[in-house]
Formats: C-alpha cells, structure tokens, sequence
C-alpha cells in the first residue's frame, strides 16, 4: 500500500480554539471518545473478546470496551425490555442496556450466494432468536447476541466471506453499492472492482480505525442512482465524461442525523483506476483535518461546510494525490426507483427481480428459505438494497415465475402496495438505547391501514413513509415524503404518550426529481402513534385532491400552507 503524504506546509496555522484536527491542533485528546482511542485501538479488543469475555461472560466487560470498542466488530449493547421511551434521555446507558448485542454484518454490495444465505440464517436461528433484519445500510443486523457466541458466529461468517469488521465505530463502515452491479443492461460502470480493491485494501487497516466519527461510503454505476449517494460522506456515482469514458462523479460530506446536510460535488471525473486513491485520500482528509473536540461537530460534512468543494479539491489533489483530477460532468436524472422492486431482465438475458419485506424485517427462516429457492431455480445471489429490500440475481427466464410465488410465500413481495414499498423504519425501542417510540411494529400496522383505507386513490408516484425512533435519523426522516421522528406528546387530554414529528416533502435524486431537498417541518405539528394511519391518510387525500398536474408530494408539501399539513 502506497499512500501520498500530506504536504503540511501547505496548510497555514489555525488560531483560537483547538478543533481536534490532528493536521492542525496535534493528536491530544479532547474528550473520552478521543482519549479511549489514543490509549488502545478499536480493533484491538477482538482478540479480548475472544479469550476473556466469550469466556467469564458479560459482567467481565470494562465500560471503554463494551461501550467503545465493541463497536469496531459491530457490536453495541441492545435496550433492555420494559422501559418506556420517556426514560430513554433520563437514565445511563448502563441502566438501559440488556446483557445482550445487537451485530451488524457487513454487505459491502456484495452478491450473496445461497450457502453465505443460509450461514446468515442459522445464525439468526441458532444465536439470534430469528431476528434479522436488513438495514438501509445494506447490513443484516441481528439482536439477542450473547458475548459467549460471539467468536462461533465470526467462525461461521468469515468461513463464506463474510464479517463485521468495523461495520460500527468510528470506522470507514459498510459500503453502499449497486444492488445491480454488473448484471444491469443499462449500467453506465460496473463499481464491484472499485468496492472490492478499497475493502481490501483499507477495512481493518489500523491507520484509518481511529477517524473523528463514522465514516459512510456509497458507490454506483448504475443510472437509477440506488445508492443514496446524496446523504454519504463520500459517493462515486457514475457518468460518461466526453472525452474520458465512463468513470465516477466525487460527492463529499452528505449525513443527516441532527443536523442534515446534502452532499456536494466536488467536480472532478475519477477513473477506475484512480477511484480506490480518491476514497482514500477523502478518508485521509477527514481522518486529519475532521473536528474532534466535539462528538456533535465531528462528521465530515462540518469541514465540508467550513471549507466548501473548491478548498476540498486542492486539499484532496494537493496533499493527499499528488495530482490534479480532470473536471467532470454530474449525473444525468435519476432513470427510475433505485429499490430496483419487480422483475427486470439482466444484459446477460436472465433477469433480476427486486422484491420487498416489511420495513425489513426477514429473521432466520426468511433468509434460509431464500437459500433454498435461489438454489431451486438455478438463481445466482442476493443483493440487499439501501432501501430495506433484496434483489434475488441471475434468474432463468423460465424460472421468474416459480420464484416470485416462492418469494411471495416467503412474505417478499415483487408487487408491493405503495406503501409497502417505500415505508422504511429504523430498529426504535424494541431494542435502539437511543429510541423514544416503537417503529417496526407501528409501521407494519400503519401500511396495512393505509392499504385498506386508501385503495381507491390512484397516485402517480409512491409517496414515502420513513419512521424513525429518535432525533438521529436512521431511517432518513429529512428525506422521506413523509418522515416521522419519534418523540413524547401530550394529547389533548394531558396524557403523555409516544408521539411523531413529522417532515414533509424530502426526498433523495428519482425519475421526479432532478435534485435531492430536504423536508419541512409543520410548527407545533405533533402526532401521537394511534393516530398516525389517520393522519397520513388525511394528508394522502389532500394530496390528491389539491395537487396541479404532474405535482409531486414533495412540491405540493412545499407549496400549500401549514395548516393543509396538519
């Protein structure tokens, strides 16, 4: 591995207050996070696991490791059952947290084979209690985890090629990609080669496991756009430079949580060959220039808005390539939905049929019985989407059939009601220590609300529904339709009781809309969860009933006043 020194001298003092930039201010830790870090590396603690904690069990667990460094072999501690979200801000997390994890197993956009698909259900089986979702990350995640199981599971993960390393942390995590990689008729440039030369060369690596915070990549050649690039630190999308050929577009410092922001395109045509040096060199950049003084300043998008894209350019090209980028085109509009939802024939002939869970829910029984219908119709692999969905690869022609009513008799649908397709929820109470609400369970019993209540309105386009069980935004609330952050409300009785902000009119790049924007917010709108089918359905109809032709949601959630919105 070759990597470019930074040229310090190109880079002038910084006075006042220290930010934490190690390129700036020097390596001295600035607060806990920063200090457990310096004193021993993240990854570090695998091997305690395995040979003490698996061993005398969870109460042998010092708070830096269970707290901190689990979350470099994707673990984190799950909310114990019984405590109401009213609690979640007043009690310590050692007070919240059950002796058990919740792991997040990387994808990575990789093709997943019938055999990694049954090891990924028995696990779920044999560890998990049949938990198992997939994550609008691409990750499967699973609850229940006991500390004693920790090292068999990571037997059976790495023995088909699959892992946790670094999926949490203040690491680069789980890659976005195509979920059509190199099968789709109408990709601009296959990203598997790029995905596959960066993890290989860089997950695990101990000089970028201690960054100011998560680090969040998507990379896609495909033109629906499918991979969220607008809300990653860092995206390769791809484009046609005229004179270059196919290649990538760099945007830089998109995240949403508390603070949303879009990314930006930083201008520059990346090749192939040059794509594995420009993640790194973006990396690096925010690894030695990232805020860490603050945890809620330390995201790459806060030195993006400090630097903006033209100092970020020279920085990247000056400090870190050693050479100047070409300019580059950005990315014609999205093509169509980016789930990938429905059956489409593949450039080889086959086909890829894109089918639906609930909010993502799948569990071990779900994920072993997809092992065995990929097999049974001579199926290639599995791809996860960044929208809670699979994509099932490679489909004979004169199987389609026989596998989308195998898919169906699964609970995965490729003919999904409107809602059922775009409704995402985050994990939320059921076992998120940072949740408030209930998700999952009150956005499968919304969508079977809405589907029956609504069947009759005929919409153009799928409005989207994103519940999410706190302020910090996993399910991408700011960029829904219709996003729902969870909260306590009081009725009109006085009683507390779980409740939603709501953001209406967001939405990411798609067929209907050239440029990604965020969601507003109605003053004092607040919905308690009972009433939330209710609600949605009353805006749904005002939708339709007041929308000018060809109006998306989101234009028409910009336009009317607060109270149509109420």
């Amino acid at each position: 591995m070759t990597t470019v020194a930074p040229n310090r001298a190109l880079r002038p003092p910084r006075t006042g207050r220290s930010n934490g930039q190690w390129a700036v201010d020097g390596r001295e830790p600035l607060n806990h996070n920063e200090t457990f870090k310096a004193h021993d590396n993240g990854l570090n603690v695998r091997e305690r696991i395995e040979t003490v904690y698996a061993r005398e069990g969870f109460d042998a667990i010092p708070s830096d490791d269970l707290h901190g460094r689990f979350r470099w072999w994707g673990l984190y501690t799950q909310r114990k059952a019984g405590i109401d979200g009213g609690r979640t801000a007043q009690l310590e997390p050692h007070e919240l947290e059950d002796k058990y994890f919740m792991m997040r197993v990387r994808s990575d956009g990789q093709a997943l084979s019938a055999e990694q698909l049954r090891v990924l259900g028995d696990i779920s089986t044999d560890f998990a209690r049949g938990s198992a979702d997939i994550s609008d990350r691409q990750n499967i995640q699973y609850h229940w985890i006991a500390i004693e199981d920790v090292p068999e599971i990571w037997r059976r993960l790495e023995a088909v090629g699959l892992q946790t390393t670094e999926a949490c942390g203040d690491t680069p995590r789980g890659f976005l990609g195509s979920p059509v990689a190199g099968i789709a008729a109408d990709e601009i440039i296959d990203p598997t080669p790029v995905i596959r030369e960066i993890t290989t060369r860089w997950l695990g690596d101990p000089e970028l496991s201690n960054l100011p915070r998560k680090f969040k990549t998507a990379i896609t050649g495909h033109p629906s756009l499918d991979v969220v690039h607008e809300i990653n630190d860092v995206s390769l999308v791809g484009v046609v430079h005229p004179e270059l050929g196919p290649g990538f577009d760099l945007w830089v410092g998109g995240g949403l949580s508390t603070a949303p922001r879009l990314a930006e395109r930083i201008g520059v045509f990346v090749s192939e060959a040059d794509a594995p040096d420009v993640w790194h060199g973006v990396i690096s950049i925010f690894r030695d220039y990232g805020f860490r003084r603050m945890r809620t300043k330390a995201r790459l998008k806060f030195l993006l808005a400090e630097w903006g894209p033209e100092k970020f350019r020279e920085v990247l090209e000056t400090e870190y390539l050693g050479r100047a980028l070409p300019d580059g085109p950005a990315p014609q509009p999205a093509t169509g939905p980016g789930d990938h939802v429905g059956v489409h024939r593949q450039k080889d002939g086959r086909f890829y049929v894109g089918a639906a869970p609930t909010v993502g829910r799948v569990g071990g029984g779900v994920l072993s019985g997809l092992a065995d219908l990929v097999e049974r119709t001579g199926s290639d692999a599995v791809r996860l989407t960044a929208h809670q969905k699979l994509v099932v690869l490679g489909v004979p022609e004169d199987q389609v059939d026989t596998l989308v009513a195998g898919l169906g008799e699964l609970g995965l649908t490729t003919t999904p009601s409107p809602f059922r397709r775009t409704t995402m929820a985050c994990t939320g109470i059921e076992f998120c220590k940072l949740a408030i609400v209930d998700t999952k369970d009150t956005a499968v019993a919304v969508i079977a609300e809405l589907e029956e209540r609504l069947r009759g309105i005929e919409l153009d386009t799928p409005i989207s529904l994103h519940v999410n069980g706190c302020p910090n935004s996993c399910a991408r609330i700011q960029t829904a339709d219709i996003g729902l952050k969870g909260l306590i409300t009081t009725t009109d009785a006085g009683d507390q009781v779980p409740g939603f902000q709501v953001h209406l009119g967001g939405g990411l790049a798609s067929p209907e809309r050239d440029e990604a924007g965020l969601g507003r917010t109605v003053r004092g709108l607040k919905v308690p969860a009972a009433d939330l089918a209710d609600y949605v359905e009353r805006l749904v109809r005002r939708y339709a009933a007041q929308r000018t032709s060809a109006e998306t949601f989101a234009s028409w959630a910009h336009r009317v006043d607060d109270e149509e919105l109420t």
